[in-house]
């Protein structure tokens, strides 16, 4: 045999594996047993070890046996992938309706609607047809590279069946494990005296992580598509339903629950339906899923903070069980807050063994009247921490006890106050408590905050006991003699969290705002606060008058930030971090801008200099309002390159379109971009107005 014609016999195994795969794993109806199957498999694999030339990425062979990796890198979403906001009741429904109705103009609008899978997100990426990339969600903007991992559930085709397969696709979806199989996992793991998993979610999120694909392999994954991220070169689609059907026609896996609603008493009617069917179904879900099913519709409403306006989660009513208190005890936060926490006989709620749960404050605990020995009601949603609901006070034994809240501290002795009007008890020891010291390292060093991989809580409760992290600013003086001679650090281990304290130097501000851990400054108020004042030293001078000016700051959090920096300790601390080589790019700081306010721009495309979040960020500090999809009440489209059907809407449109040069040059900014090129097809600053209906 040739080699073109081995190619040729190649080509034709492919595609009845590709076949067999799609009729087994995602429309469970197998073509053929397994034995035939194999046969088939067996004989690509033997021709491709003949002709190891003609061995692609999209060859069923290559879906096992990728290189165990030492970590994941990570990979940057091209469009962020985005939480949703909860509803947990028919008011918070209703409420929901009214405000997408409200900003519509609509009457009544249609939803289309799925079961939330409980499971985790991931993104594929395929260009030109072949899947050649797939990431976690990460922090919604940067996730971590399981491509090879991936390749190993077969429900993913590695080649999209398509005559003419678009240049850019990216797929969003849940990877989960069936119930049936989660079973037969932890059997198997029992048998072989391994580690059993809590529920399938948290085994379907091991597997995934699998630094060795050929584990990954072993273990039953699934998956379900669910939307669509960037894309160029796809039919144009007007709403989630037409995508949804897009990618069953690609023959992804979609739920076959999915299907479309009107108003808010539709979306009732489904909750009702996917309720009562939910303990048969063959997978977990917490939940449903609503999303207003226009796209024109989705882009008016646009974004807020970390979620859409026009999507929400309705989540199924938490799931509770009966316990023992066997004991109270209390937890030191890492600004010092003494939470009371139950330590319970253990119980199975909410898919997991729960041994420990919040008893919030003193008050909530009086107002409850738990006492320890106490039968109580225990709760537990989603991945909300388990609560005790209430107690069973007849059935309180004649010895149960009372529970007193500690005068001094229990990690470092020091006072215990409690402020007026406040809920919560508070040490006093500040950073001389190795509890909220080892709390503001770890959250420092998380992936939200300044993202230092493998500097977590079991690394850091060493380097605190052992005095070798006592502020924050000593997390940058750290050295290989340092933490190779820590428990359970090899060189190699130590060199990876050394490379990736160095890499955290370039951070964002709004990042390093949020790593701080200033007292009720998270993600999205960090960001508004970078935003605002464009580089810390403003912002560190800044008044309580001047930092209520900032979106979404109230007199609280502009007490806390201002507390916060009046500190002599928190400045030293900064000033060392910055010494050390900790940096970040200052944002623009202006006010308002006339040609910016009101106006609605969309980003697509790679941009030569600037990532999709900075361009964002600096159209939002002057007035703008970024929107993910290009409508008529679109002003203008930044494109860069592969802007694929974004930009080819906005020309049938006549959106204004810009390149990099022209937004920088409307923000009246220096320009790194060379001028745009003709056949560029994107405005540059000087010719936007001359050029204005050319497309």
């Amino acid at each position: 045999m040739s080699a073109n014609e081995a190619a040729l016999v190649l080509q034709q195994l492919k595609q009845r594996i590709a076949e067999y795969d799609y009729h087994y794993y995602v429309l469970d109806a197998p073509l053929v047993d397994d034995n035939e199957y194999d046969g088939v498999y067996r004989e690509l694999v033997q021709l491709e070890q003949q002709y190891p030339e003609l061995v692609t990425a999209d060859s069923p062979s290559q879906r096992v046996g990728g290189l165990a990796s030492a970590a994941f890198e990570s990979v940057q979403h091209r469009q962020a992938m985005l939480s949703l906001n909860n509803a947990f009741s028919e008011q918070e429904l209703e409420a929901f309706d009214r405000r997408v109705r409200e900003a519509t103009d609509e009457t009544v609008v249609e939803y289309a609607v799925e079961p939330k899978f409980d499971g985790l997100a991931i993104t594929l990426t395929y260009e030109h047809g072949v899947f050649v990339q797939g990431a976690t969600r990460g922090d919604g903007y940067t996730g971590e590279n399981v491509t090879h991992n991936l390749k190993t559930i077969r429900a993913i085709p590695t080649r999209l069946t398509s005559a003419q397969p678009p240049a850019l696709l990216e797929v969003r979806g849940e990877v989960l494990m069936l119930k049936k199989d989660f079973e037969k996992l932890n059997q198997q793991q029992a048998a072989a005296g391994g580690k059993l998993f809590a529920n399938p979610r948290n085994a379907a999120a091991g597997s995934l992580r699998q630094l060795d694909s050929n584990i990954t392999a072993k273990r039953p994954l699934h998956f379900f598509a669910y939307g669509l991220g960037a894309s160029a070169g796809i039919p144009e689609l007007k709403s989630h339903a037409e995508a949804m059907q897009y990618l069953a026609d690609l023959r992804f896996p979609v739920s076959a629950l999915r299907t479309v609603k009107a108003g808010a008493q539709g979306l009732r009617d489904y909750y009702a339906e996917i309720g009562a069917q939910r303990s048969s179904l063959p997978f977990d879900i917490d939940g449903v899923v609503y999303k207003v099913n226009d796209f024109d519709l989705q882009s008016t409403l646009g974004f807020v903070s970390r979620a859409p306006r026009w999507a929400i989660a309705h989540k199924f009513a938490a799931e509770e069980a009966i316990t023992l208190i066997e004991d109270i005890t209390v937890q030191v936060g890492r600004t010092g807050a003494i939470t009371p926490v139950a330590r319970l006989k253990p119980v199975f709620v909410g898919g997991v063994t729960v041994t420990n749960a919040t008893l919030h404050n003193e008050d909530e605990l009086r107002r409850k009247d738990i006492h320890i020995g106490d039968t109580v009601i225990v709760r537990r949603a989603g991945d909300v921490i388990p609560e005790v609901v209430s107690a069973k006070p007849e059935l309180r034994p004649a010895d149960a006890r009372v529970f007193v809240m500690p005068a001094v501290c229990p990690e470092c002795g020091s006072h215990v106050v409690r402020l007026q009007d406040e809920a919560i008890a508070r040490c006093t020891g500040g950073l001389i408590c190795p509890a909220q010291r080892k709390q503001a390292v770890t959250h420092f060093a998380s992936r939200r905050a300044m993202d230092i991989e493998g500097l977590g809580e079991k690394l850091v409760d060493q380097l605190v006991a052992r005095n070798l992290v006592n502020h924050l600013d000593d997390v940058y003086r750290l050295d290989l003699a340092m933490l190779s001679g820590l428990d359970r650090m090899a060189e190699k281990s130590a060199q990876n969290v050394l490379d990736a304290i160095a890499k955290s130097k370039k951070a964002s501000l709004p990042r390093f705002i949020y790593a701080l851990g200033i007292r009720n400054v998270g993600e999205a108020t960090a960001k508004d606060l970078a935003q605002h004042y464009g580089d810390l030293d403003t912002l560190m001078q800044a008044n309580i008058e001047s930092l209520l000016e900032v979106n979404d700051v109230g007199p609280v959090v502009a007490d806390a930030v201002y507390q916060f920096f009046q500190e002599p300790h928190n400045r030293e601390v900064i000033a060392a971090m910055r010494d050390l080589g900790v940096h970040w790019a200052d944002i623009p700081r202006k006010k308002q801008s006339a040609a910016f306010a009101g106006k609605t721009f969309v980003l697509t495309g790679t941009l030569p200099t600037l990532k999709r979040d900075q361009a964002q960020a600096m159209i939002e500090a002057v007035g703008g309002k970024v929107s993910g999809s290009v409508s008529a009440k679109t002003s203008y489209v930044v494109a860069g390159a592969e802007a694929g059907s974004k930009l080819e809407k906005a020309q049938q449109l006549n959106v204004t379109i810009l390149d990099e040069s022209a937004l920088l040059a409307m923000l009246e900014l220096p320009s790194s971009v060379p001028e745009t090129t003709e056949n560029n097809k994107v405005k540059s600053a000087e010719n936007v107005e001359n050029q204005q209906g050319l497309f």
